[in-house]
């Protein structure tokens, strides 16, 4: 496996994976993403689908959408560099489709 370029931005993105097993999500598939890809690569794949993925579903379900990749990035200006402005926009435009006010 490559090394990874931003290893911050891939630890976070393991807080939230465990924040959401904390929460009753066991998101299997995010940690092997993670695992095999590290952040960035995760992240800009799960943002730039055709639809949310069954792991964000779960959470808005759950009423946890701020344990998503979407929020992770919204939220956190330290973070925009790794993504275009169009990926952000992405992640914003999700979030509040289901309903969250991203702060």
């Amino acid at each position: 496996m490559a090394e990874d370029p931003h290893p911050q931005f891939t630890k976070a993105m393991f807080d939230i994976y465990r924040k959401a097993k904390e929460a009753g999500y066991h998101a299997t598939i995010f940690l092997q993403m993670l695992s095999d890809r590290h952040g960035q690569a995760t992240a800009k794949t799960l943002i730039n689908a055709a639809r949310p993925s069954d792991g964000y579903e779960a959470l808005h379900r759950m009423g946890k959408l701020e344990l998503t990749v979407e929020a992770l990035i919204v939220e956190q200006p330290k973070w925009h560099r790794l993504f275009t402005k169009e990926e952000i926009d992405r992640a914003r435009n999700r979030l509040e489709q289901y309903g969250y006010k991203p702060s």
